[in-house]
């Protein structure tokens, strides 16, 4: 017999059920929204994966084509590969759970989201974040949720929480929020240039919402959730910390670091890596936590120099953006063509130009749309970080990336009567050191331009971060943020728009939430950028 949860939301019914289906998985619930039907799984290894230093997390969301009543195109007639609907619908899945798992957890994990039917009143995608939020909640995994997620729509100056297919297409706001019990933890929104108070107000008033189902989810785990198994810890021992400290003090650590140029802190850490592996020699053990230690031991050093002494790797004021530079009709034989730098982070756009025949068709489940004149598509080859790898085609962040550009620069696009052409720009990344996506922004409104397409109005991007210290009111924004500083702190709160108002947020946080005042300053922090 399995066990029944229901609640009103947004003015349709949430329904959970549990034991009903997929009993072997560690969690499993078949969740309805609606007629919206997702089952979600979690499961985990039994031990950690060896010789790894991050925590292995797979999200999957399988678009079955039968739930909206079609049979795939082409010759094969099933599923393939992941759509790019399904690729960006994963990263909004990963991103506010991952930060919720223990740092020192190495077990594999797998959140799995099947769509089975799909009402267009209720949003497949929103239903499987919450299955997978719920099902990894009442597993036995090690997770410190739940965590929620409400989507927001603005239609005629009034909010619209988790609309339908066809609220979405005239709304002015594609607003998706996840929280915890306490603060909010991932943001990603489209909007069609809405002012910072008013995207501020939706964010808070859906935060407001996730609260009444973190209360619906600790209800069934109440009466559904396994006890946590336990795992063995990867932390890097204290010993291990203290014995580098010996050889490597800090003051040579933070001379190390603290460069402008990536290609030399990158050869002093490699001068220091070589001491310390030749210092422990003797000692396999301790070999192989040794790339972990000192990536921790630079962390520890760059985030204290940041939050108390205010002093930044590149040594720019906290709000200061890095040097920028500009270059149009670089590339000849192209429709138009524009080059973005600003620090060591350069992209070039291209842009072509076609008839609409030449639009994207889709293959999804939302039957609303079948296609799209808009094309822009984000490359990041590996030269671009002074490395060597096979290009092996577009990844899940190569997409996410390109979407992201995409959705900040739709709202300025002519309409089809006024310029009756399939678009598409192409961002290759030259080099890379923090916030690609945004130069990629700020390249391909020049290349637009380039082309000849009249945009109502110029888009710019820029990327905010965070270093936090032991309480919620200890704590630093960061403008436009390079690489180091990503890796190393605590957010990357990216914001792309025109001088009136927001197009596009992208929020990654690796903490467990951020609290009302650093969300209003990083939005602050973002327009005076970008102006």
């Amino acid at each position: 017999m399995y066990k029944k949860f229901e609640m009103e939301l947004a003015g349709r019914t949430l329904r959970v059920d549990v034991d009903r289906v997929a009993k072997q998985a560690n969690g499993a619930v078949l969740i309805h929204y609606g007629d919206t039907v997702v089952l979600s799984t979690a499961t985990a290894s039994e031990k950690p994966r060896e010789g790894i230093d991050f925590f292995p997390l797979s999200v999957e969301y399988e678009e079955k084509l039968y739930a909206v009543g079609k049979i795939p195109g082409g010759f094969n007639k099933r599923e393939g590969k992941a759509s790019e609907n399904a690729v960006l619908t994963s990263r909004v899945i990963d991103r506010p759970m991952r930060p919720l798992f223990p740092k020192d957890y190495r077990n594999d994990v797998t959140l799995n989201n099947m769509v089975m039917s799909v009402d267009p009143e209720c949003a497949p995608e929103l239903t499987a974040m919450l299955g997978s939020a719920i099902a990894t909640a009442i597993s036995d995994i090690p997770f410190d949720g739940p965590c929620a997620m409400t989507q927001v729509g603005l239609i005629d100056g009034e909010f619209v929480f988790n609309p339908n297919s066809t609220q979405n297409h005239s709304s002015d706001l594609k607003l998706t929020v996840a929280s915890t019990r306490e603060k909010v933890i991932m943001i990603e929104a489209g909007a069609n240039e809405v002012p910072e108070d008013k995207m501020l107000e939706a964010i808070f008033a859906a935060h407001k919402l996730n609260q009444q189902v973190i209360a619906f989810i600790d209800q069934i785990v109440a009466e559904c959730g396994k006890p946590k198994h336990t795992y063995e810890s990867c932390a890097v021992p204290e010993e291990l910390f203290a014995a580098i400290k010996e050889i490597v003090t800090p003051e040579e650590m933070e001379e190390a670091v603290f460069t402008d140029v990536k290609q030399v802190r990158e050869e002093n850490i490699r001068k220091i890596t070589d001491k310390l592996e030749e210092a422990f020699a003797d000692n396999e053990e301790w070999l192989a936590l040794l790339g972990d230690a000192i990536y921790q031991y630079q962390k520890k050093t760059v985030r204290k120099m940041i939050l108390k002494d205010h002093k930044r790797p590149d040594g720019r004021a906290i709000t200061q953006i890095r040097p920028l530079a500009a270059e149009v009709d670089i590339i000849p034989r192209v429709h138009g063509s524009a080059m973005f730098t600003r620090g060591q982070t350069q992209i070039c756009t291209v842009t072509t130009l076609a008839p609409l025949s030449e639009s994207q068709k889709l293959d999804g489940l939302d039957v609303n749309e079948t296609s799209k004149r808009y094309m822009h598509h984000y490359n990041f080859p590996s030269y671009s970080v002074g490395e060597t790898k096979v290009s092996r085609g577009p990844g899940r962040r190569e997409i996410g990336h390109g979407a992201l550009a995409e959705r900040a620069l739709v709202p300025v696009l002519p309409s089809v009567d006024e310029f009756p052409y399939a678009i598409r720009t192409v961002s290759e990344t030259f080099e890379s050191n923090g916030s690609t996506s945004q130069a990629s922004i700020c390249a391909s409104t020049m290349s637009l331009m380039a082309a000849g397409v009249p945009i109502k109005k110029p888009v710019a991007g820029i990327s905010c971060g965070l270093v936090t210290g032991d309480t919620d009111d200890d704590y630093i924004v960061l403008t436009d943020i390079q690489g180091l500083e990503d890796f190393f702190g605590d957010m990357d709160f990216k914001v792309a728009g025109t001088r009136d108002g927001i197009t596009a947020i992208q929020m990654d946080i690796k903490i467990h939430g951020l609290t009302d005042n650093i969300i209003r300053e990083a939005i602050a922090r973002t327009r005076e950028a970008r102006l």
